[in-house]
């Protein structure tokens, strides 16, 4: 059995820089590539064999169609793109810094406007698992309530949901905890949750990992994964909890490694017959996040998100 996973989000246009240690002030030179973290999502999972599809709105323009075309490329399933003829492709724009780090900034457009009216509920159902990881849903109407609606949707159907909250600081700029409230209720969806340890720390408000992620488990999580850069990834399921370790990759760029990880992880539960109960396995969970660790490493050397993103052959290789 394949993976049958949606991501529901974001797709947009990532305008790198390509002068190199750089911020956006001084940046000249500029290469167009897909982006948006559930699109990157969908391509970890397609390209280590997986099947996924994206839900999300792009402008009717050229950048729209480029974006689809760029997920058809993939095998992606695009039938639940929406085009946008009076709103614009979302961008982004983004210059690397020496230490891998980004400098960007968003130009929003047809994502933000996402109705609830627009999605395919019937087909949202026919998925064995959801994934929520989208940096600009909980932003505004009518993008918010869709979003949170149809992981509602997805809960009462009794699919198996992924969150990855998906915190950007210069988007949320003097509403953090407008950011937590509604994050609070997406956490009481989820079976697994994605964050970094920052995220972490924002989200609970505490600064030990241990006590943080016992405080996600009481809203209702089953696992969850807190990244922690070269150190590896903190996971436990409730029951169980340990570091896993990374691999040691020479970081070049950082964009989309949490994305990748996360496409690794649903790659692997989705082959599952019953994803939800394997979280309770915690050898089988310490597994699969090496393996995830591994593939976000990986793309860590390339610059680019999804063109960074290894196929299984190389990942299993990987050491």
């Amino acid at each position: 059995m394949s993976s049958s996973v949606i991501c529901v989000g974001e797709l947009l246009i990532d305008f790198f820089c390509t002068d190199l240690d750089i911020d956006l002030v001084d940046g000249k030179n500029f290469e167009k590539q897909a982006g948006g973290a559930p699109a990157n999502v969908c391509a970890a999972i397609v390209k280590l064999g997986g099947s996924a599809a994206f839900c999300g709105k792009v402008g009717d323009d050229p950048f729209g169609h480029f974006l689809r075309k760029t997920l058809e490329g993939l095998n992606v399933d695009t039938s639940m793109i929406v085009l946008d003829k009076e709103h614009p492709t979302t961008l982004a724009f983004v210059s690397l810094k020496g230490n891998g780090e980004r400098d960007f900034v968003f130009s929003r457009g047809a994502d933000a406007f996402l109705s609830e009216e627009e999605l395919d509920k019937d087909k949202l159902k026919q998925f064995n698992m959801l994934h929520f990881g989208s940096a600009t849903a909980l932003l505004d109407d009518p993008f918010q309530s869709a979003y949170l609606n149809a992981m509602r949707t997805a809960k009462e159907a009794g699919k198996f949901i992924s969150f990855d909250p998906n915190f950007r600081k210069d988007l949320w700029a003097g509403r953090n905890q407008t950011f937590v409230d509604l994050v609070k209720k997406g956490l009481a969806l989820s079976d697994f949750v994605k964050v970094s340890d920052d995220e972490l720390k924002i989200i609970t408000d505490m600064n030990d990992v241990t006590k943080g992620v016992s405080s996600l488990h009481e809203m209702g999580v089953r696992a969850v994964a807190v990244t922690l850069g070269k150190e590896g990834t903190f996971v436990s399921n409730g029951q169980n909890q340990d570091t896993v370790k990374s691999i040691k990759v020479h970081s070049i760029d950082s964009t989309g490694a949490g994305d990748a990880f996360v496409g690794a992880m649903l790659f692997q539960l989705g082959i599952e017959e019953d994803p939800r109960r394997m979280l309770s396995d915690f050898e089988y969970l310490k597994k699969i996040i090496f393996f995830s660790n591994k593939v976000g490493a990986m793309v860590c050397t390339k610059v680019g998100a999804i063109s960074a993103i290894p196929n299984l052959f190389e990942a299993v290789a990987a050491e």
